[in-house]
């Protein structure tokens, strides 16, 4: 049995603090939870950043809660089996159950994830897709909702998951009110990708290859072909993506899609009047051509993207 709006979250060492004090911070903040903090025996533990940590009991002894969460950290790359089984444990009394970035492998360990999706921070999710193959990885949303667990991208993304289990609780109203006293939006939508393309992408060793991302960022509209690309790096196609593919980490075709990718979907999250305008701006040329790259990549319309962004995504100017 839980007890009605409480949240535990989990404590170890090597936890990332802010995936305990970011959501902490949002509950503690909505006045409707009562938020506790549990670690193996009750003793103190140590952040990956080295700050120290005094939990409110002993996870043995914590009380299945209404809502168990479970952040991140270096301590999750060899946990403990006692922590574990006793995550497993409370889960299974649970109501939900929250993972913060690389806690999502504790809930894996845990067997909670199989068939599930999940997500974690974009640096590890090809880590845990390997690791565990019966897990449904997406990496690109900031968070993931599978009927009574939830797994979020990395850090702030915690935040973000912590005020929509909120609103989903108490309402927008309460939402938006801890929202504003943390200075943050009341919610990027979940379907939100958790990093640009710039931020994935290593950037290359040659000052040359360096040269032709930062252009790809600044003009997605122009000619981006492979053999023009190559001509502004000063190297022959074949030389360009081969050399391209080795440092930067994907083709360089590949590299444009997603910066177009990424730039259609900046200005229709903020508001572009037009989807032709959109289309043209972003290299696409036209409509259909958008309609296309988004159906195919995010399994909706560009159309169909902006009505959810506005709905769900936007900030609330009054935050």
């Amino acid at each position: 049995m839980t007890d009605d709006r409480s949240v535990l979250l989990v404590l170890f060492d090597g936890v990332q603090s802010l995936d305990v004090t970011g959501p902490l911070e949002v509950f503690q903040g909505a006045g409707a939870y009562r938020v506790r903090t549990a670690a193996p025996g009750g003793r103190p533990v140590r952040s990956s950043a080295g700050l120290g940590l005094l939990p409110d009991l002993d996870l043995a002894r914590a009380a299945p809660p209404d809502t168990l969460l479970v952040p991140g950290g270096t301590g999750t790359r060899a946990p403990d089996p006692e922590l574990v089984a006793r995550i497993a444990a409370l889960a299974a009394g649970a109501r939900r159950v929250v993972s913060v970035c690389t806690g999502a492998f504790l809930l894996a360990e845990a067997g909670l994830l199989a068939g599930r999706r999940a997500v974690t921070h974009w640096a590890y999710c090809g880590t845990l897709a390997r690791r565990f193959p019966e897990v449904v990885v997406d990496p690109e949303p900031i968070f993931v909702r599978d009927g009574p667990v939830a797994t979020s991208a990395g850090v702030t993304a915690g935040i973000d998951l912590a005020l929509a289990l909120v609103e989903e609780d108490l309402g927008r109203e309460a939402a938006l009110q801890v929202a504003r006293g943390l200075v943050v939006y009341l919610r990027r939508p979940g379907g939100q990708a958790q990093f640009s393309t710039q931020l994935a992408a290593q950037f290359a060793e040659r000052e040359p290859l360096r040269e032709v991302q930062r252009f790809v960022a600044e003009h997605p509209a122009a000619d981006l072909s492979v053999a023009a690309l190559a001509e502004r790096a000063a190297l022959s196609p074949r030389q360009f993506a081969r050399l391209f593919r080795a440092e930067v980490g994907v083709p360089p075709g590949r590299y444009v899609d997603r910066v177009r990718l990424e730039t259609a979907r900046r200005l229709l999250e903020d508001g572009a009047p037009g989807i032709e305008q959109v289309a043209r701006a972003a290299g696409y040329g036209t409509p259909e051509g958008l309609r296309r790259a988004f159906v195919r990549t995010l399994g909706v319309s560009p159309l169909e993207y902006r009505r959810r962004s506005r709905a769900e995504g936007r900030p609330d100017r009054r935050v």
